[in-house]
């Protein structure tokens, strides 16, 4: 059984599959900058900054929704 059965040009995901993969990483990547930040300029002094609604709630969701759109672009026929 060759892989070229599945589409006719050997790969086994279509242009499609690969463009919803480079979406679902730059979703990734905008979730993770989401994520960064909050240091504190003292290392001894603690920072609220941390626990900001876009590092706690916001984020997490953006890098769910790229995994979900990653394992999408996986799974589409």
């Amino acid at each position: 059984m060759s892989a070229s059965k599945n589409s006719p040009d050997g790969f086994a995901l279509k242009q499609t599959n690969y463009q919803w993969l480079i979406i679902g990483i730059a979703i990734l990547i905008v979730g993770y900058l989401l994520m960064s930040g909050g240091a504190a300029e003292d290392p001894t002094a603690f920072s609220d900054e941390i626990f900001s609604t876009r590092r706690i709630t916001v984020a997490p969701l953006v890098v769910l929704l790229g995994y979900g759109t990653i394992f999408y672009a996986i799974l589409k026929r």
